[in-house]
């Protein structure tokens, strides 16, 4: 005779839909302490593949394996952590939203990269100049699969995540926004302006990707496909650094800064602030509606 297994429990969740952090070790529970731990391990972590994939941008295969595997060790020890730290499986990276989230992330973010450069085309500021290299492209999605899921795991995982238990969703969405910007502030040619556009642009949008899923692979996929978009297929800036001939097509942008970004790239322009708010407005919107309290 069979016997039903009974359903696994479902995580307590508060009215935002956070899963509060009660049962860790003592000295581990309070969030600053967790904060440090973990920002340090992925910085860490983040140096140790910088390391390994960028002086094999030339070998395409092997970047490209080197920078997956840094993605998948990340998420390995980012579930570990969240197991050790507060004894939880961790639920942001069920394996049923990775599909929608990774995939339909990732297409998302290069579908919002390409209307920014639809409409610098359209004032005639981004041409193409010819075809780049396929070595190349496998190499940048290596290493952008690598930048994507450590900077998501530290800026959304860990600091927004974490944040919210003090602060509300709000406060950790605000702040971790800020600190998003400001370690792009060292990135060549950046300024007060570029490490707020990035902030706005990039960390309220992510973070409302994750506030509203509650899962990293959404942040992910905006962020691989928006990073993917920029250096592997339309041959601009990333944040201030010129990946060289690792994308699809070669180009050239010229016009205005607010328009273009400069040489720091479309990340600093206008139109990117401009058509990632607007996703973020909507990203807010039905997290507020998700989490209304009855009248």
């Amino acid at each position: 005779m069979s016997q039903t297994l009974p359903p696994a429990p479902v995580p307590e969740t508060n009215r935002w839909g956070a899963v509060p952090a009660r049962n860790g070790p003592r000295l581990l529970r309070p969030a600053p302490v967790r904060i440090v731990l973990l920002v340090v391990l992925f910085f860490a972590v983040q140096a140790l593949a910088a390391g390994l994939v960028l002086p094999v941008m030339d070998r395409p295969l092997l970047a490209q394996a080197l920078g997956v595997g840094a993605a998948v060790l990340t998420l390995l020890l980012y579930a570990a952590a969240v197991r050790l730290t507060e004894r939880r499986s961790a639920t942001e990276l069920r394996l049923r939203a990775l599909p929608l989230g990774l995939v339909g992330g990732t297409l998302l973010g290069v579908a919002l990269f390409a209307a920014v450069i639809g409409v610098i085309a359209v004032f005639g500021e981004y041409r193409i100049t010819g075809l780049g290299s396929a070595d190349g492209v496998m190499a940048a999605i290596g290493m952008m699969c690598a930048v994507a899921v450590i900077e998501e795991v530290i800026f959304r995982g860990v600091l927004l995540r974490i944040l919210e238990e003090a602060t509300g969703p709000w406060g950790a969405l605000g702040l971790s926004s800020v600190l998003f910007g400001a370690m792009h502030m060292v990135n060549p040619g950046a300024t007060l302006w570029t490490g707020t556009a990035i902030a706005v642009q990039a960390g309220l949008m992510l973070g409302a990707a994750y506030l509203l899923t509650r899962s990293l692979w959404l942040p992910i996929g905006l962020h691989l496909g928006w990073n993917f978009a920029s250096a592997g297929i339309f041959g601009t800036a990333v944040s201030g650094v010129d990946h060289g001939e690792t994308s699809v097509f070669t180009s050239t942008t010229a016009g205005p800064y607010p328009l273009t970004g400069g040489a720091f790239g479309p990340e600093a322009s206008v139109t990117a602030v401009v058509l990632c708010t607007a996703l973020t407005a909507l990203l807010l919107v039905l997290f507020v509606r998700r989490h209304r309290r009855p009248a």
